[in-house]
């Protein structure tokens, strides 16, 4: 192993301690609540046509609301991404000539045209209108959070847990209730973007009003092979469900022609696998920070989401960087990853993803738009010693 991979663990010994920490005490939640559910094998089996009493969807929906305790939940194959379950929750919960605040700054980049889009079904269509409140040096502007939602009077304020594609660190969960207080005084309803942040502490901001994510992402345990969440108040997911199926059937229906099987063994992995990411995220920070590269999160830093972001200041070396990862992927290592003008994104973005599960960044993965300063999001990992390979990988790209 090189020298530098090895000083690294040495030095992150107290960091990887506190992160198994965690994992323990998610783990004794995600069991406690697989106990309490008294899940059983037939909770897996596959159904077909409408899926009345669903017993597997149904018990998934307890499940997923007891792990992030929360009143109700919506979790189903049906969501087919993280920007599928945020749209979802947001046609749900916002009317025509009401207005959404964003007190994170700019959301995330696929979030763009369901926001602002002209003539494609967006907010902006149905008249929502949209404030943003950008951040004040990478974290929540309390005072100025404060103020717009006085003087807007919105009837939902979002939130970005994790950075999405700008170089700031991800909200705490603390933070983030900071702001659900704010929102709460002015009788606002919260959700969530809690991608890449489940399982990252012991707790999850259950205070909102609705939190969102998808299934490839921390709480599919790298197996759930789709789908997306939403938990929430039992008023928040009454709304939303009506726009997840139709207002007339709601949660009601939805079958699912697979096994469920995965989608209950990926979350209960789910604190584990996470933990074996962050540690990945931190070994990259620690060593690319010590090579003089500007990295998120710093090597001394808690993490609150499982990203590590590089910033190469160079595009050919960000290029390199991705292409090696994929190098070192389980799947489609022979392919070489180009940028491209991907659906959703204003930039063009390179993506390396040599995963089991298509798409899936829990697993070992990086992405980057292609613009200044040439920044890799770094994340996933199914195994630290995985995440250890692919570090050593890069170093001898870089010619270390």
């Amino acid at each position: 192993m090189h020298k530098l991979i090895e000083q690294a663990i040495n030095n992150l010994a107290d960091s990887f301690k506190r992160v198994e920490g965690i994992a323990l005490d998610n783990q004794k939640k995600v069991l406690d609540a697989f106990i309490k559910n008294r899940i059983a094998l037939r909770h897996f089996a596959p159904t077909s046509g409408y899926g009345y009493d669903d017993v597997g969807r149904d018990t998934l929906y307890k499940l997923y609301a007891d792990v992030f305790g929360t009143e109700s939940a919506i979790v189903s194959p049906m969501i087919t991404s993280g920007t599928h379950a945020l749209t979802i929750a947001l046609f749900g919960l916002l009317r025509p000539n009401q207005t959404l605040l964003c007190a994170t700054g700019k959301p995330y980049d696929t979030l763009n045209d369901v926001i602002f889009g002209d003539g494609i079904g967006s907010l902006k269509d149905f008249n929502v209108n949209c404030v943003i409140v950008p951040l004040k040096h990478g974290t929540p502007d309390y005072e100025a959070i404060k103020a717009k939602i006085q003087e807007e009077k919105p009837s939902v304020v979002a939130i970005q847990r994790s950075r999405g594609y700008d170089m700031r660190p991800a909200l705490s969960v603390n933070q983030i209730r900071e702001i659900i207080k704010l929102a709460k005084r002015e009788n606002c309803m919260v959700m969530v973007d809690n991608c890449y942040g489940e399982f990252t502490e012991t707790t999850e901001p259950s205070e909102a009003d609705a939190i969102v994510g998808s299934l490839i992402k921390n709480p599919g345990g790298g197996i759930a092979p789709t789908g997306g969440y939403i938990c929430g108040t039992a008023r928040a997911i009454s709304q939303i469900e009506g726009r997840f199926t139709s207002p007339s059937i709601g949660r009601e229906v939805g079958s699912y022609a697979g096994d469920y099987r995965l989608f209950y063994q990926g979350l209960f992995l789910a604190p584990h696998v996470t933990a074996q990411s962050i540690k990945t995220a931190l070994l990259f920070s620690e060593v690319f920070s010590k090579l003089g590269y500007d990295t998120l999160p710093k090597p001394s830093d808690n993490i609150d989401d499982i990203i590590c972001s590089v910033n190469f200041n160079d595009e050919q070396k960000l290029i390199e960087f991705c292409k090696t990862i994929q190098s070192v992927s389980p799947v489609d290592s022979f392919a070489s990853p180009e940028p491209w003008d991907m659906p959703g994104y204003n930039d063009k973005v390179i993506m390396a993803a040599g995963a089991f599960v298509q798409g899936s960044s829990i697993e070992l993965s990086c992405d980057a738009p292609i613009r200044p300063p040439y920044t890799a999001y770094f994340q996933g990992g199914l195994t630290f010693e995985h995440g250890m390979l692919a570090l050593e990988a890069c170093l001898q790209a870089l010619g270390i």
